[in-house]
């Protein structure tokens, strides 16, 4: 266990020295699909045209002190984070879902390409914002449930891990790999009946006919990609091109890549015509809500199927 001497200075430690640093380039919001935990171990990273970029350091050099145990811990509330639900976790879901292998892989939005490049304008909040503002988002949204205060030992252990994951990595540079890269906008337009056919054949399998996920106990092993156990319409996966990336780079799980363009924007168009949570910023008017905060890119406040969407109903 933690010492409780230890928290607040070395968290105090961590959010002034990253809060010193210059802004960068903005960096949106992502949220979730799956998962698996390999063990440790130091991989060569590559970009998308196939360069190797940045090597995250390896598990089995996490210190032996109490620095390591806030890294550990911050890295067990990483794959683990539904151990908060009733906390500040609201559904089923995982950092790792959407930040795979760990956070480690590359154009999975892995924390080491995160976190050199905060603090960093976000039109999402319309300020700078702090890492630490940043994953208090992430619970906001993407867990639908509410953000830990800026001194809680949770708190302080995850930005521990992101901080040990980017050692090394150069302050400000948006390394290759980084985030889930752009799709190009197929020939076609989105297609929901396409994008069903896709879902039954590729997704189904793991997050089940009706995206409910699949449990083994009370436990999601993948998780659920619509309804109320799944990421709520402020998440940034709630953005059809944000899930288009993620699903094209790294679904179905292991095979990357194996979607065309076409299929992978259908099938997050698709995913993203489901109604889920509502969104925390709600006005009390789906219409209006729409209007400030979902201008594009998404089906909020749209009639599918004859339902509106937003409603969480």
């Amino acid at each position: 266990m933690f010492k409780q001497r230890y928290w607040r200075p070395l968290g105090l430690i961590l959010i002034l020295v990253f809060a010193g640093r210059p802004a960068a380039a903005p960096q949106e919001e992502q949220g979730p699909l799956p998962t698996p935990a390999a063990p440790g171990h130091q991989e060569e990273i590559e970009s998308p045209k196939g360069e190797i970029t940045f090597v995250p350091p390896d598990e089995v050099d996490i210190p032996d002190n109490e620095f390591g145990e806030m890294i550990r811990y911050g890295k067990d509330l990483f794959l683990n984070t539904d151990q908060l639900r009733g906390s500040y976790v609201g559904n089923g879901l995982k950092c790792v879902n959407c930040h795979l292998d760990r956070g480690r892989k590359a154009n999975s939005a892995p924390l080491w390409g995160a976190w050199p490049m905060y603090p960093a304008y976000r039109k999402k909040t319309g300020k700078v914002d702090t890492m630490a503002e940043r994953i208090q988002g992430c619970f906001l949204y993407s867990m639908n449930g509410k953000a830990p205060p800026a001194d809680s030992k949770e708190l302080i252990a995850l930005l521990s891990y992101h901080y040990w994951l980017a050692q090394g990595a150069p302050t400000g540079k948006a390394l290759p790999g980084r985030g889930y890269p752009e799709v190009p906008k197929p020939e076609q337009e989105p297609d929901y009946a396409r994008g069903q056919v896709v879902y039954q054949e590729q997704c189904a399998i793991c997050h089940g006919d009706e995206g409910q996920g699949l449990k083994i106990g009370d436990d999601y092993q993948f998780p659920p990609l619509w309804g109320q156990d799944s990421y709520n319409w402020g998440a940034g996966m709630h953005r059809i091109n944000t899930a288009t990336s993620f699903i094209k780079y790294n679904m179905p799980l292991g095979q990357g890549k194996s979607l065309s363009d076409q299929q992978a924007w259908d099938v997050a168009n698709y995913i993203n015509s489901q109604e889920r949570p509502g969104d925390p910023r709600f006005t009390g008017s789906v219409a209006e809500t729409a209007k400030i905060y979902h201008e594009e890119n998404c089906h909020y406040g749209d009639e599918v199927n004859g339902k509106l969407l937003g409603t969480n109903e």
